[in-house]
C-alpha cells in the first residue's frame, strides 16, 4: 500500500476539519489555525487548503501534520488510522478525488493571488457592512452599503472558489479576465478609497 497515494485519495480536506474539529462556515471557511486569526480567513476544499490571511496552503496530509505537530509520514499514518484505512477498503464515504491537471505558470499565480487578495479584502468589508448598515427595523430604508453586501457576498464567494479551488489549467484565464474586467478594479478603488479615509 502506498500510504500517502492512498490517504490522498481516499480522505478530502473536508473530512479532516471535520474529524479533527475545525469549525467552519456554511462556505467552508475557517479560521486559520497558524496564524492569529479573528475572522475566517481558510478555505477548505477536497483536495487542499488555502488561507489567504497568511498564504498557507497543502493537502490533506500537510493539514494534519500542521495541526498536531507531526511529520508528513507520521500524519499520512495517523490519518489513515483515524479513517479506518486499510489497502483493500477505502474509508466510509470517501469520494474519488480528480487527478491533478496542469498548472499554472508564475507569473499566472501571482496574478491568481492578486486577484484573491482583493476578492478576500473586499468579503471583509462586505461582512463588516452587513453588520454596521443592517437596518434597526424592518420599516428602515435599506442602507446602500447594505444592500451591496447582500447582493455581491455570493458573487465574490464564487469568484473565490472559482480562483482557488476550480481546475488548475483554468485559473489563469478566469484571474485575467478578472483584472481586465471592470468588477475587480471597482472592488480596488473602494478598498484603497476606504483605506485612505481612516489614514486620514
Amino acid at each position: 500500500m502506498n500510504l500517502f497515494k492512498t490517504v490522498k485519495e481516499s480522505i478530502t480536506v473536508k473530512q479532516a476539519a471535520a474529524l479533527y474539529s475545525l469549525p467552519v462556515t456554511t462556505t467552508w471557511m475557517t479560521r486559520c489555525p497558524f496564524h492569529e486569526d479573528h475572522t475566517p480567513s481558510m478555505k477548505l476544499n477536497d483536495t487542499y487548503y488555502y488561507c489567504f490571511g497568511c498564504g498557507a496552503t497543502g493537502d490533506v496530509i500537510d493539514l494534519t501534520a500542521q495541526l498536531f505537530g507531526l511529520s508528513s509520514f507520521q500524519a499520512a499514518r495517523k490519518l489513515a488510522q483515524d479513517f479506518g484505512l486499510s489497502p483493500d477498503k477505502p474509508p466510509s464515504g470517501a469520494i474519488s478525488l480528480p487527478k491533478p491537471t496542469v498548472a499554472p505558470s508564475d507569473p499566472q499565480k501571482e496574478e491568481i493571488f492578486y486577484c484573491l487578495r482583493v476578492l478576500h479584502d473586499y468579503r471583509d468589508l462586505l461582512t463588516r457592512w452587513q453588520t454596521e448598515f443592517a437596518p434597526l427595523s424592518p420599516e428602515e430604508l435599506l442602507d446602500e452599503h447594505f444592500v451591496e453586501a447582500l447582493h455581491m457576498m455570493a458573487v465574490v464567494d464564487d469568484l473565490i472558489d472559482r480562483l482557488a479551488f476550480g481546475p488548475a489549467s483554468q485559473k489563469g484565464a478566469a484571474a485575467k479576465r478578472l483584472l481586465d474586467g471592470q468588477l475587480l478594479p471597482r472592488m480596488k478603488a473602494c478598498l484603497d478609497a476606504l483605506k485612505a479615509k481612516e489614514a486620514a
